[in-house]
């Protein structure tokens, strides 16, 4: 089983890079541990070019059971299709989340936002 753990950071100035951070681990070792920066993007989006971004390094774990633990309710949200948004920059990069995703046929999303103890593991993983 592959588990990762997903943070994308916005800046807090228009232009400057966005960092995606995440940790990939298989049967509970260590196989990856990154930090991208990324041009700038606006920061309603960001959750899912982070997403998408960990994908593309999923992409060879595909035949696998894959857990996504993030700290997003938005992206939840919007992965889950029970947002309410009418953004359509954040609903024309969701519906492009949502293809990459369907690549995938065994994975589950978990946002530990309510979680006190899942975040705060979360929180210790993602550090740098």
């Amino acid at each position: 089983m592959i588990t990762a753990y997903l943070v994308g950071i916005s800046s807090q100035f228009e232009g400057e890079d966005i960092e995606v951070r995440y940790r990939i681990y298989e049967d509970d070792e260590l196989i990856s541990k990154k930090s991208v920066l990324i041009e700038y993007k606006k920061p309603a989006i960001v959750g899912q070019i982070a997403l998408v971004t960990l994908l593309k390094e999923l992409e060879k774990h595909i035949d696998k059971e894959i857990v996504i633990i993030v700290n997003d309710p938005a992206l939840y949200e919007l992965i889950r299709g029970t947002s309410t948004t009418k953004n359509q920059v954040v609903l024309n990069m969701a519906k492009r989340t949502k293809e990459k995703l369907a690549k995938f046929n065994n994975y589950v999303i978990k946002d530990v936002t309510g979680d006190r103890m899942e975040l705060e593991k979360w929180n210790e993983i993602l550090q740098p």
